[in-house]
């Protein structure tokens, strides 16, 4: 995961020496007209004159839109009015302007036709009435031609820049066409609702990949449309609709569609295509129609995953209700009774003072090797401590579950660490960062857990904490000077600090740190370090 980060870092450096594109190309190129020769040399004036009808709206009004694709143009635009905030009744507006993703917006009679991976916009022939009548006079038209007023292609995924990846995400074509040429496209099913269509491509499958390209650009993208919306996937999976279905719910009220295995034509009065993305597992407050937040996302994680988190209470208490009928103990005498409730109310007391401790472990590369030790000193600073070990196949109300209900979370840098999400804003949030990992560390999960309202503290090990430190001299750049040999690349980075180290915590360093956490949590301090 981390090496498309590192990349992405060094292309944003060097992306300033970018030329600057037009913002609109000339109009012969937005918007063109597949046409036939005259075949009578008396209409030659005739077609000059009905070109100025055509190219008018072109010179002067831009009715279509086809912009350059350099970050410094929208510096000069308001942050909450972009490039296609209004469009016209039949128009087809694309956004290029982002680094990270491209997005188009279509408007009018919109159609899917998923066999020749193209949606479709008739459009009105009002404003070329001229022409029509022209064409007609000429007999350049035929019936079985449809004419194409401006064709777009998109790959609706947020990682532009990362050729290797977009070359796996499947391209569309957006194309506007003569409205009554529309006519002899029937719709299989019609829709009252805007289609928002984007794609489950690409990286996911990674927990980070899935929430920082996927559901938060898609909560982005169509939070404002407060659910009326039937959202069509390409790429489409069913493990990520089971995965994800409960916040999907909360962001629409219709049932995905997917777009390559549903060949019905779904007719929608608008679409758009692609996803907005703001930084880092996280939500601009002032790119969001109705100033909305990352903390916002999160009541709306709240919303999504409470049902479930109801029915696994319900379900687990009814399993220790049917193991006691079971064993079938006899009742206790009225002393035992009191004895034996008092005890319980003491223990539930005692362990309710203390702060919920949950450590996110990991096997293999960047493990804490000696997390046994680690985790009974956290117990003996006043910590109950809970360990957990997801995967891709976890529940993620479960995950949710143990997290909503803590205080503190401990992990190595990692997608892991996309759980923070699921943290309650105050929490504490301690990530251990190997050597040679700091900065997508930092970037990618400890300033969104800033965001989020996290009481976030970095742990940097020291060239001894880690397993290189018995491999390398100890001079060598690899322990002393990591961050200058990242920049050797991804595949020396990946080898050697991702898959091939892990941590031994200088426990009596990491333990100022557990000390901290539960201060700030208890809100009072009797410990020495």
């Amino acid at each position: 995961m981390v090496h498309h980060h590192l990349r992405y870092h060094q292309l944003r450096k060097g992306e300033d020496d970018e030329e600057a594109q037009s913002l609109v190309d000339e109009c012969g190129n937005a918007a063109y007209y597949k046409r036939t020769r005259p075949k009578l040399l008396s209409l030659i004036f005739l077609s000059l004159l009905s070109c100025c009808f055509v190219l008018a709206p072109c010179l002067f009004s831009f009715p279509l839109y086809s912009f350059g694709e350099h970050d410094s143009l929208v510096a000069e635009i308001d942050a909450k009015t972009t490039l296609c905030s209004s469009i016209s009744n039949g128009t087809i507006c694309c956004d290029r302007t982002a680094f990270r993703t491209d997005i188009c917006f279509m408007k009018g009679d919109v159609r899917t036709h998923s066999s020749s991976s193209s949606i479709f916009l008739y459009s009105s022939r009002n404003t070329n009435t001229f022409t029509d009548h022209a064409s007609s006079i000429s007999g350049e038209r035929k019936g079985s031609e449809e004419e194409q007023l401006q064709h777009e292609k998109i790959k609706p995924y947020t990682r532009k820049w990362e050729t290797s990846v977009m070359d796996t995400i499947d391209e569309l074509n957006l194309i506007s066409k003569k409205e009554d040429y529309g006519t002899h496209h029937h719709c299989d099913v019609r829709h009252d609702v805007p289609a928002v269509v984007f794609s489950t491509g690409g990286y996911t499958g990674n927990i980070y990949h899935e929430f920082n390209d996927g559901i938060l650009p898609l909560y982005i993208t169509s939070q404002h449309l407060n659910r009326k919306v039937v959202f069509v996937i390409l790429e489409y999976h069913e493990w990520w609709i089971t995965k994800y279905g409960d916040v999907i719910s909360r962001l629409s009220d219709y049932p995905p569609i997917d777009f390559s295995g549903d060949n019905r034509t779904h007719c929608f009065p608008e679409s758009i295509v692609g996803l907005r993305i703001h930084n880092e597992l996280t939500v601009e407050s002032s790119l969001m129609e109705g100033n909305g937040s990352i903390r916002d996302f999160r009541n709306l994680l709240e919303q999504a995953y409470l049902p479930r988190i109801r029915s696994l209470i319900q379900a687990k208490e009814q399993k220790e209700l049917s193991k006691m009928n079971e064993q079938q103990r006899p009742l206790p005498s009225s002393l035992e009774l009191v004895l034996e409730t008092g005890k319980v109310e003491q223990q539930l007391v005692h362990q309710l003072k203390k702060p919920k401790l949950v450590v996110l472990s990991r096997t293999g590369s960047r493990a804490i090797t000696n997390e046994d030790l680690m985790v009974q000193m956290a117990k003996e600073i006043g910590f109950q401590v809970k360990i957990l070990r997801p995967n891709k196949f976890t529940e993620l109300a479960k995950i949710y579950r143990v997290l909503n209900s803590s205080d503190a979370m401990v992990g190595v840098h990692g997608a892991a660490m996309t759980h923070i999400l699921f943290l309650r804003p105050s929490s504490v949030f301690i990530q251990v960062i190997p050597l040679g990992t700091e900065w997508p560390a930092e970037t990618y999960y400890g300033e969104p857990a800033k965001k989020l309202g996290l009481k976030y503290k970095g742990y940097k090990i020291l060239p001894r904490e880690s397993s290189l430190y018995n491999e390398y001299a100890k001079d060598d750049p690899v322990l002393r000077n990591p961050e200058s040999m990242v920049k050797k690349g991804w595949e020396f980075t990946k080898k050697t600090y991702l898959d091939h180290q892990t941590v031994t915590l200088d426990l009596r360093r990491f333990r100022k740190h557990l000390i901290s956490a539960y201060e700030k949590i208890s809100g009072h301090s009797h410990f020495r370090s």
